[in-house]
């Protein structure tokens, strides 16, 4: 999980310093103060686009540092900084590093200089921070174009949910490749000597030929010591390719047998695909209504793709659609539901996976935007049951879920003379009241948002 942040120069952030746990960890504040700038650093620390524009007006550089810690390296992690040469020790920290150079005279809008990278003060690609950060943190939004909303990733997530033998079938797949691959080469060996194959009669003209030839090398003074060893050439020539047409036939039997085991592996994971489909639209239905989705459906749609199509992940396309009216069409998520439809179907599909796991940090941007009362209480209730086994960031501006933190933080913005700065510091149990207080009644804190906001903090 994510631990720690560290953040400098970056727009209003002079010097920042942040340490997290584990459980539900609310970031409140007013808009405006800077909420959205946290998120970039951090995306910044995840190999998200450089943009120069992010370095504080007057500074020559931005950094921004984070540190993960693991009770156990996720495999892909561990492979993905074996490829650069990168290993920790157990109980090690990965810390990943980013650097941005301001904008200097004369270059312009370049967004895109003079960033660097790291991970444990070696220099990588802002592409292997990419790769990594799909492991290590997943950030969800009103407009998200990732995780969840991406069809790229739907069919590892049915997967993931289903447990069904992925890697058989992979490996099923790899072993068809190979044999068709030895096979095709096979063949094209045996097509250099096609002719000599296909005409068994030659070597019986040839040895006739090799008595006429003698007696016309007499006739013409013509050696012909090395015509017997020719004879043996040829016939051991031929004797090859009879061989190799038995080599031939094998690897064809071989590549038949290879492309049956793939066939019934992965006929099996779309047997077992569209089985847990129908449980994951089961699950994600249930929490629709809480989520004031009544009228809302969801499936998983699992469809079979043409054979030349088919591949190491078997012979499915997954996608997740919804529907959001009676009587409407089915259409991909990121296209049908509104900016907050989509934050709560994404809610209920994090709720519905969540026993499958994930990546071990999850962040959610101001998805209850939009919701109050029951929805947004619902909204908390949930986030809180993610993070009972995680640990799951909530930047929000809905007291309901802000009570339901294990850990407040508040954003502020403060200006002295023409300096502007962003600050984030965690609330103790009198400020947390405050900061509800603040978030139900504006900018009067009364005597009763006081009051609710003891009710909302004792109700959880």
């Amino acid at each position: 999980m994510l631990t720690s942040l560290s953040i400098r120069n970056v727009v209003l952030i002079e010097a920042l310093e942040l340490a997290f746990g584990g459980g539900l960890r609310v970031l409140t504040g007013e808009t405006g103060a800077g909420k959205s700038i946290l998120l970039d650093a951090l995306g910044l620390a995840l190999g998200e686009r450089a943009d120069s524009g992010l370095v504080r007006a007057g500074e020559e550089h931005a950094s921004v540092t984070a540190t993960f810690e693991f009770d156990h390296l996720p495999t892909a992690v561990r492979e993905l900084l074996a490829a650069v040469d990168i290993e920790l020790d157990p109980g090690e920290p990965l810390i990943t590093r980013r650097r941005l150079r301001g904008p200097r005279v004369g270059e312009g809008d370049d967004k895109g200089a003079g960033s660097k990278a790291f991970v444990n003060d070696q220099p990588v690609s802002a592409g292997l921070l990419r790769e990594l950060a799909r492991h290590l943190v997943e950030i969800h939004g009103q407009h998200d174009d990732r995780g969840l909303t991406n069809p790229r990733g739907h069919r590892a997530l049915l997967d993931r949910y289903a447990r069904g033998d992925v890697a058989g079938v992979e490996a099923g797949w790899r072993d068809w490749r190979a044999a068709e691959e030895l096979l095709a080469g096979e063949s094209q060996a045996l097509q250099a000597g096609e002719a000599l194959a296909h005409d068994p009669e030659r070597l019986d003209r040839i040895e006739t030929r090799l008595f006429e030839l003698r007696a016309a090398a007499r006739k013409h003074a013509v050696t012909v010591d090395a015509l017997p060893e020719k004879m043996r050439e040829l016939r051991a020539a031929l004797d090859a390719l009879e061989t190799e047409e038995g080599r031939i036939a094998e690897l064809a039997a071989a590549a038949r047998v290879a492309g049956e085991t793939y066939r019934a592996r992965a006929e099996a994971l779309h047997a077992n695909r569209v089985a847990a489909a129908l449980r994951l639209d089961e699950a994600v239905a249930a929490e629709l209504a809480p989520l004031k989705l009544d009228a809302a459906r969801f499936r998983t749609a699992v469809t079979e793709l043409a054979e030349e199509r088919w591949g190491p992940h078997g012979i499915d396309s997954v996608e997740f659609l919804v529907a959001t009216n009676p009587g409407a069409d089915f259409g991909p998520l990121a296209r049908i539901a509104s900016g907050g439809e989509l934050s709560r179907f994404i809610l209920a599909l994090k709720v519905a996976l969540a026993e499958q796991g994930g990546a071990a940090t999850v962040i959610f941007d101001e998805i209850d935007r939009g919701v109050g009362g029951a929805v947004a209480s619902a909204i908390g209730e949930r986030l809180s049951r993610l993070a009972s086994g995680g640990q799951l960031l909530i930047v929000t501006h809905s007291p309901q879920v802000a009570a339901r933190g294990d850990t407040h933080y508040v954003i502020a913005k403060t200006s002295e003379g023409t300096v502007t700065r962003t600050s984030v510091h965690e609330l103790d149990p009198r400020g947390r009241q405050e900061e509800i207080a603040r978030m139900l009644s504006g900018a009067e804190i009364t005597a009763e948002a006081r009051a609710q906001a003891d009710r909302l903090l004792e109700g959880v």
